[in-house]
């Protein structure tokens, strides 16, 4: 992750530089105040006491100017390094495929996205202050100590071990601990991501204490997994500072005993050594610190690594798309496994899906008809077979020019909190008012749209909750077919309309895209009577092709389906 910070190099450097300005006023300070105790205050030079202690006044300003432009550059360093990383994780998320994110799960991208990234920006913002600072304290310190006496300097050499072997061994219990904590909240993130997105399920089936009570539980186990990290820590603390406050008082015996034995030390000089010593053994614990930071971003930057690291399972492939524009599909001997499943979803799936053509896919539930047609798009990629647009291999294409000749209304309507013109706009955002208009027109929601009080201008809120579930899948038609697009995929899309007003949409869309190719999958066989060719997908197969008059003459499963909607009053 270092590459990130090549582009703030400049504040990397800067922000040391400062920082050992300011260190080396903190340094100065004990010698100043060394210099005002045995040359002023014992021998009654009040001059001196002014003038050192005006000294003393421009390092502490010094030093403070130097910390606050060592902050200022340190924090652009770090909050730039952030920005970026989290934008490429994002971009490199977009990128996964469906089993990819499926793998890490929303909750855990979120985390990851959020938190660790926070988590490894908060360690570079650190680590460019806080290893310099302590780095130069513990070295100047150790000098400045040197420089008071030797034996002063042999306490310090006493304690540091013990210190040391303190904050390794707390930290290295700790290390792992800290990637646990991610993962619970991960768990965290994921709970509350499904409750959020499915508020309106859980209320209607008067789910809130259950769901309260899954949250409560994910996040007990995330307070538990903390608690156990703190409270080892906590032992850290208290323990160097026993370290610390014993060398002191070896500092205090060794000075005292020396100045009692006629030595050369001054009280000045032991109330320096007592300050350096604190500054080095302080610097040290500080570091101790800086080590923690550290160890829970190295949990998370191990954890961002993973998701970066993985290399997009759907790339481009090597050839551009072909020179004329022709809108055929081809399956050729298909068959589909779901990641990290064995049982065969489609199998042997050999269909051609001419120019213009409109097809028609029905089935029962869990029979293969969305899987099918996710294939066209590669969102998911073939097991075995190959699918083909114009005659060449989807592998072949670049995502997005396979992407750009193919609209596709998903079956779930996905709608964004923007007013309903900007929703129809998104896939093809230099459309005039007009054009969204006639495309609104054919997806027949422009009366619905016109009748609210901003028209086409008016906001929908977050996931579409403002509309209802016909309106939701009207305003999604009409932005596939604002879209250009050479093939039209309707994902039981219009399952939310009455029969009336699905009728209207498909005689607009037939009258206004006559040359693009339409592939339906529905639910009703009122939907899909009038298409062209109708496919039945039975247990992943194709059990029958052929019309509706066809299909009615001589596939079984065909008509147990025409008589059970019959029966419902489903068909038309």
């Amino acid at each position: 992750m270092l590459k990130y910070l090549k582009k703030y190099r400049l504040f990397c450097i800067l922000a040391p530089l400062f920082m050992v300005g300011e260190v080396a006023m903190d340094l100065w300070q004990p010698d100043l105040m060394a210099k005002i105790v045995d040359q002023g205050v014992l021998q009654s030079n009040f001059g001196l006491i002014i003038k050192v202690g005006v000294q003393m006044i421009l390092c502490v300003l010094a030093g403070g100017a130097s910390g606050v432009l060592c902050g200022v550059f340190a924090n652009i360093a770090s909050q730039g390094f952030g920005n970026d990383l989290r934008k490429d994780l994002f971009g490199h998320i977009m990128s996964l495929s469906f089993s990819q994110t499926d793998r890490f799960s929303t909750g855990s991208l979120i985390t990851r996205l959020s938190n660790d990234v926070t988590q490894v920006q908060n360690m570079v913002g650190l680590a460019i202050r806080g290893l310099v600072r302590n780095g130069v304290m513990f070295l100047g310190g150790v000098f400045m100590l040197w420089r008071q006496s030797p034996r002063f300097s042999l306490v310090a050499a006493c304690g540091f071990p013990f210190l040391l072997a303190l904050i390794v061994f707390f930290l290295k219990k700790a290390s792992p601990l800290f990637r646990i904590v991610q993962e619970k909240l991960d768990g965290v993130n994921h709970v509350m991501q499904e409750d959020v997105a499915g508020a309106r399920v859980v209320k209607a089936f008067v789910k809130e204490d259950y769901e309260l009570g899954r949250f409560d539980r994910a996040n007990d186990a995330l307070c538990e997994q903390n608690l156990r990290v703190q409270t080892l820590l906590a032992f850290l603390g208290p323990g160097m500072n026993i370290i610390m406050n014993l060398c002191v008082v070896a500092v205090i015996l060794v000075g005292g005993i020396t100045v009692k034995n006629g030595g050369d030390l001054t009280p000045g000089s032991i109330m320096a050594a007592i300050t350096y010593l604190t500054q080095i053994l302080g610097g040290i614990g500080f570091m101790a610190n800086i080590f923690q930071t550290f160890t829970r971003a190295k949990a998370s930057a191990d954890r961002i690594n993973e998701v970066l690291q993985s290399p997009p399972t759907i790339t481009d492939g090597e050839n551009g798309q072909p020179e004329t524009a022709r809108g055929m599909v081809e399956f050729r001997d298909v068959s589909f496994t779901y990641p990290g499943t064995t049982q065969h979803v489609l199998e042997h799936i050999d269909l051609t899906v001419r120019q213009g053509e409109t097809l028609a896919i029905i089935g029962a539930t869990g029979s293969g008809k969305s899987t099918l047609i996710d294939l066209i798009p590669r969102f998911y990629d073939v097991t075995e077979g190959e699918v083909l647009v114009d005659g060449r291999n989807v592998r072949d294409y670049t995502l997005a020019g396979l992407r750009e000749k193919i609209s596709v209304v998903m079956q779930r309507a996905e709608l964004y909190s923007r007013p309903i013109e900007e929703n129809i706009r998104w896939g093809a955002p230099e459309a005039t008012p007009e054009e969204i208009k006639a495309a609104a027109t054919a997806a027949q929601a422009d009366g619905f749209i016109c009748e609210k009080e901003y028209g086409y201008h008016t906001p929908v809120s977050e996931g579409g909750h403002s509309l209802s579930g016909g309106q939701k899948q009207r305003v999604s038609v009409a932005r596939a077919l604002l879209k250009p697009h050479e093939i039209l995929i309707f994902d039981d899309a219009t399952s939310a309309l009455d029969l009336r007003t699905e009728a209207a949409l498909y005689n607009a869309l037939q009258a206004q895209d006559p040359d693009s190719t339409k592939i339906i999958i529905a639910q009703r066989i009122a939907s899909v009577r009038r298409a062209d060719r109708i496919v039945v997908l039975d247990n992943g197969r194709i059990a029958a092709t052929g019309t509706h008059d066809e299909l009615m003459a001589h596939s079984e499963i065909y008509r147990d389906i025409y008589r059970s909607q019959q029966k419902e009053g489903g068909a038309a």
